[in-house]
């Protein structure tokens, strides 16, 4: 039996582990060093430089007082960097912290001169009596960090999303308005389906208002490419993608595509008032996604989308 995968907040929360283990102790080490030498710049410069060694994914080094002034220079790998009496009582990475330990790692932010996501590790110095005198700040860049960057996994369940209010507030005012693939719905289906069954279409996005699809094809799968409604009322386009066998991958069978497809059709054309304006469907995580007139948004397993019936949908939109 597969081992269950992780949340994405598990993910995250077991790589911050890795980095806890990784930086709580060379810091430890690190603030005890810097008391015997507390407020003279240059020596601190010279002890946070020597630390660097043993963080060589920190992109520098810099104590801070109390206060959170800054008593020392940004100590980088490349040498000293301006810093010295700056004020970072108002970021983030201090707002957080708590009396509880005297290590902290910041949640990810947005860095004020690099503009990427970053992190900051925060240990207390504290003196032979137990007083704080400051902080020891080390910054680093998210993407530099040695983590595992296992792969995070779609999760398999139904997940609803609100949209717009201003669009919910006004759905009792709308009617649905035939497009042209709602015209041509049958031969539009029939061609969406002949591509994911035997030209490798795995992921299609079907937007009925405004009669286009947008599809991903496995021989190309980081370009997307977009049929309006005459491709996609023309099943000569088949043409244009060469035959590819039914993934053995695919969470979805072959013999569930068309089934829905056709589902999708059924919620286009449920109520003038309740109706799908866009559906997708990826055959490899077998989710399905519909996005309706009220702007709700719906991310549900295929099965259990199959399972569903029309009063559902009309019950469950309507609301």
């Amino acid at each position: 039996m597969m081992p269950p995968k992780e949340t994405l907040q598990e993910s995250i929360a077991h790589q911050r582990e890795s980095l806890v283990g990784m930086l709580q102790e060379p810091l430890r080490r690190l603030a005890a060093e810097c008391v015997p030498v507390w407020g003279d710049r240059e020596k601190l410069d010279a002890l946070l430089r020597e630390a660097l060694k043993e963080l060589p994914y920190c992109k520098h080094l810099y104590a801070l007082d109390a206060n959170a002034i800054q008593i020392s220079d940004n100590v980088s790998h490349e040498g000293l960097l301006e810093g010295f009496g700056r004020d970072r009582a108002k970021r983030p990475y201090l707002r957080e912290i708590t009396t509880s330990t005297d290590f902290f790692l910041s949640d990810a932010y947005i860095s004020l001169r690099e503009r990427r996501p970053s992190l900051t590790a925060t240990q207390i110095v504290r003196n032979a009596a137990g007083e704080a005198l400051g902080f020891i700040g080390a910054y680093f860049g998210l993407r530099d960090l040695p983590l595992t960057r296992e792969l995070y996994e779609e999760p398999r369940y139904w997940r609803q999303i609100k949209g717009d209010p201003s669009i919910r507030g006004t759905v009792f005012h709308q009617t649905r308005s035939d497009s042209e693939m709602d015209q041509h719905v049958e031969t539009v289906l029939g061609v969406v389906a002949e591509l994911m069954l035997y030209h490798g279409v795995f992921h299609v996005m079907l937007h009925f208002s405004s009669s286009r699809a947008v599809v991903w094809v496995m021989e190309d799968p980081f370009r997307y490419r977009l049929l309006d409604i005459e491709a996609l009322i023309d099943p000569d386009i088949c043409l244009a993608y060469p035959r590819t066998p039914y993934p053995t991958g695919a969470q979805v069978p072959p013999e569930q595509v068309r089934g829905v497809l056709d589902a999708f059709r059924t919620l286009r054309l449920m109520d003038e008032m309740f109706y799908l304006r866009s559906g997708t469907l990826n055959i490899f995580n077998g989710l399905v996604g519909l996005t309706f007139s009220c702007d709700g948004s719906h991310y549900i397993p295929y099965d259990e989308f199959l399972r569903k019936d029309h009063d559902f949908w009309t019950g469950i939109t309507s609301t």
